[in-house]
């Protein structure tokens, strides 16, 4: 009973939807709700993300201290921060939390930041890592407030750098805020990217963690400068001084010693403490043979000079010219988004003006990813439609037919548009434009079952309005079908819900639970196509008659009015606006010729086909 009664109300709804000039209407509704979506959709703020986030699996704690800082009291500044992190997770002797699975430190070794790309060891460097239990063992506990908590709490520290970062999902991308200054100068280089990092730290722009370098302004450096006059009178060379302070410095290789089949270097390198001593590095005596034979002591300090100074990083190239980068990450768990920040920085950007004609300022970074991946996406959409225009013209031999199929692709964006505006959801670049690509092909599909049908019947006989009326109610159970099927099919994907299978055979428990890292990862993905094809669905049944239907009454006469059949090729993009235009002159043309013959013959009795209305 259910299915003839939603056939037949089906073309209750149809007939009167086809009737006059309401497919026009219809079509003209549907443009402007396609526009109300886009502005809705802006005005909604809605968040647009490079991936879909999760709840931290992992949280990192990176700390710098300035160069040349000891191992020993970088591990004690990492202590201290260890200390911290467990009070905000709740740990403490004989305390456990039972979220959190383990907390790791590293000093020296392991501990750079990935984000800058540095992976050597330095002593001035240490990570604080926590690492949660799986998902599904946190009974509901949502790791992201942890993040912040941390953040507030390692503040503080005089002369370190912090910053609290999780792992990164999908794939390696660039920081969140990344902005390179670059230029030739280099004393212009640093000068403007030291200017602008204090001019972005004075406006505290909302949603940006910490403003890093990537370079270190201030290394200190011990210069020895040899003085060549007086290193000739000792009989000294400049090789036998940096020969001498090397293997002080790092050793050098003197022999080797065998043990069986093994065979060991020996290094012969001064002890830790005399390393450490300047005074004593510098009273070392160069020792050699004299030509008369005798053996001279030459004191380093006698043919050098000594410059205490402080020198800079390595800078690194980018194209040609020299780059320095400012860093940061973004609070998102404070509801802050890349896109939104990367927005605003850009405005502060622009109104910086101690910036010279030589130096370049550019935000790059996540955000010129994700630029660069929608445009792919874009494109791969166009190339997709352009084949499938292809593909449709050979199908049906019919450019308009294939234009409303088309069509229906963009509206079916409407649903996806006021989805995610009405329900605040993320949008992810990636997953989302994937799903608008999954999206088109069912609604393809559907398309085409209509209007095929609607071909057949009119070659048996029926005529345009009666044959697209027929289609679309004998259509309207395969397309109910299609949707539900693809809705429900998605649902479990776009709740998350994840069941053990494993164990459902094997224990009888298959260990029910929503949410998850790939729940939070094909969400977008799921939600693009529900809520796409909640709308294609009534689009396909309405929509695409009414445009069937005026496309058809509209054949005859724009090849009257513009001459031959070229005219329908003008569908094909980009000359879609164009032949829409016409399309719209010649409804605008025919209504004013039907309303002109109408007020003359008012007062005769005349058949309303004799007024020659196409509608």
């Amino acid at each position: 009973r259910v299915l003839p009664w939603i056939m037949n109300h089906y073309e209750t709804l149809l007939r009167w939807g086809l009737k006059g000039w309401r497919p026009v209407y219809l079509l003209i509704g549907t443009f402007l709700l396609l526009i109300f979506s886009f502005v809705f959709f802006g005005a909604r703020n809605v968040p647009v993300v490079f991936f879909p986030g999760n709840d931290p699996n992992q949280i990192y704690v990176y700390l710098k201290l300035p160069v040349g800082t000891s191992v020993d009291y970088t591990d004690s500044v990492t202590k201290t921060l260890e200390t911290k992190v467990n009070q905000v997770l709740g740990i403490a002797p004989g305390k456990k939390n039972h979220v959190v699975e383990s907390v790791i430190s590293n000093v020296g070794i392991g501990a750079g930041d990935p984000m800058t790309g540095d992976r050597s060891t330095r002593t001035e460097l240490g990570r604080v890592q926590v690492s949660f239990v799986e998902f599904e063992k946190r009974e509901g506990v949502s790791t992201k407030p942890y993040l912040d908590s941390i953040r507030m709490a390692i503040k503080g520290i005089p002369g370190a750098e912090i910053s609290v970062d999780q792992e990164a999902s999908g794939p390696p991308t660039e920081p969140p805020v990344n902005i390179e200054v670059a230029s030739e100068d280099f004393d212009q280089l640093i000068k403007t990217a030291v200017n602008l990092k204090n001019y972005l730290d004075s406006i505290q722009v909302p949603g940006v963690e910490e403003l890093k370098m990537d370079i270190d302004l201030n290394n200190p450096e011990i210069t020895l400068t040899v003085d060549r006059e007086r290193a000739l009178i000792n009989g000294v060379s400049t090789g036998q001084v940096g020969q001498q302070i090397r293997t002080a410095l790092f050793g050098r290789e003197v022999s080797k010693i065998k043990d069986g089949e093994d065979e060991y270097k020996i290094q012969l390198r001064n002890q830790e403490l005399q390393r450490r001593n300047i005074a004593y590095l510098l009273n070392m005596n160069i020792v050699f043979r004299e030509m008369t034979g005798g053996i001279k002591r030459i004191p380093i300090s006698s043919v050098v000079k000594v410059d205490y100074t402080s020198t800079l990083g390595s800078v690194k190239r980018k194209d040609y010219k020299r780059v320095i980068s400012l860093r940061s990450n973004v609070l998102e768990t404070q509801g802050y988004t890349p896109t939104a920040v990367n927005t605003e920085l850009a405005e502060h950007i622009s109104n910086f003006k101690q910036k010279p004609d030589d130096v370049t300022v550019k935000q790059t970074g996540e955000g010129e990813q994700q630029a660069e991946t929608g445009a792919f996406l874009g494109k791969a959409l166009v190339i997709a439609l352009v084949l499938i225009l292809f593909i449709l013209v050979v199908q049906f031999n019919s450019v308009s037919k294939s234009v409303i199929i088309l069509t229906e692709i963009i509206f079916s964006v409407i649903g996806v548009l006021l989805g995610f505006a009405i329900t605040g959801m993320q949008v992810s670049v990636v997953m989302t434009g994937v799903g608008i690509l999954g999206l088109a092909g069912i609604v393809i599909k559907n398309g085409i079952l209509v209007l095929e049908f609607a071909e057949e019947l009119r070659a048996r006989g029926l005529k345009t309005r009666e044959a697209i009326i027929q289609a679309g109610k004998t259509r309207i159970i395969p397309v109910l079908l299609t949707a539900i099927a693809a809705i429900l099919g998605l649902i479990p994907l776009a709740v998350g819900l994840n069941i053990d299978f494993i164990r459902m055979f094997s224990e009888l428990n298959p260990h029910i639970f929503f949410g998850g890292d790939n729940a939070a990862f094909w969400k977008p993905l799921s939600w693009t196509i529900i809520f796409g094809l909640i709308l294609a669905f009534f689009m396909t049944l309405v929509i695409v008659p009414a445009m069937y239907l005026i496309a058809e009454r509209l054949k005859r006469p724009m090849r009257n009015m513009f001459g031959g059949r070229w005219i329908s090729m003008l569908g094909i993009p980009p000359f879609t606006l164009l032949f829409v235009f016409l399309m719209i002159w010649t409804m605008i043309v025919h209504a004013y010729k039907t309303r002109k013959r109408r007020n003359r013959l008012r007062n005769e009795r005349v058949n309303e086909a004799f007024i020659g209305s196409w509608f």
